[in-house]
């Protein structure tokens, strides 16, 4: 590992998996200007594993803020692919999550902040970030929780 976000990472006991390749016909990611826009990353592990199900019927809440933590990992691998180097990251502007659940649970903000909080841990006030969080009746591969982000690049 090299640089400062990735020494943070290994301080944190967190390691980057690979990022992960596309499903379908899109990129995952894309540079615009000093924008990198980062596709929906999935729920799933270094291992491959993947946190699968709904929120409110057969996920727990702590389950699912674990699910937001793993995208929130595959959005800072896709991150590295892109820019080579997690130091590169200004500022996370925006993240969506999308989370997987029946139409009773209102608890997706508080899923959402899986991912919130592992980017402040990470990234300090530079993941401080807007952020929308909405239930879905499902995702790619029956994935508990999906997350895109928008990032702004910092300047040489």
């Amino acid at each position: 590992m090299s640089g400062e976000i990735e020494a943070r990472l290994e301080k944190l006991g967190l390691t980057l998996p690979p990022a992960p390749s596309p499903v379908a016909n899109y990129v995952p990611h894309l540079i615009a200007g000093d924008l990198l826009f980062i596709s929906g990353q999935v729920s799933k592990a270094a291992d491959g594993s993947l946190v699968r199900g709904l929120l409110g019927a057969d996920v727990a809440l702590e389950t699912g803020q674990h699910a937001a933590r793993l995208c929130a990992l595959n959005v800072l691998a896709q991150a590295k692919a892109a820019l080579g180097s997690l130091d590169r990251i200004g500022q996370v502007l925006q993240l969506t999550g999308f989370v997987a659940s029946t139409p009773e649970f209102g608890e997706q903000p508080q899923v959402v902040n899986g991912a919130s909080d592992l980017m402040v841990e990470v990234l300090g006030s530079a993941g401080r970030h807007t952020r929308s969080a909405v239930g879905v009746a499902s995702l790619p591969l029956n994935a508990a929780v999906e997350i895109d982000a928008i990032i702004k690049i910092k300047d040489r």
